[in-house]
């Protein structure tokens, strides 16, 4: 009977759960991890110089 009664809550928390990861999790890591990797570039350009060969 208890698993009966909490289920609603539950799924509620679960709906809660999937909409916070889609509309703000989500977005906010991909954001990140492209900035991240964006600025290793940046970074390794500073020290190594652009690519291309060597003039």
């Amino acid at each position: 009977m208890s698993a009966e009664h909490n289920a609603p809550r539950t799924k509620a928390k679960e709906t809660r759960l999937f909409l916070f990861l889609v509309i703000c999790f989500f977005p906010l890591l991909s954001v990140a991890l492209v900035g991240g990797y964006g600025f290793l570039i940046w970074f390794m350009q500073m020290l190594l110089g652009p690519p291309g060969p060597p003039s």
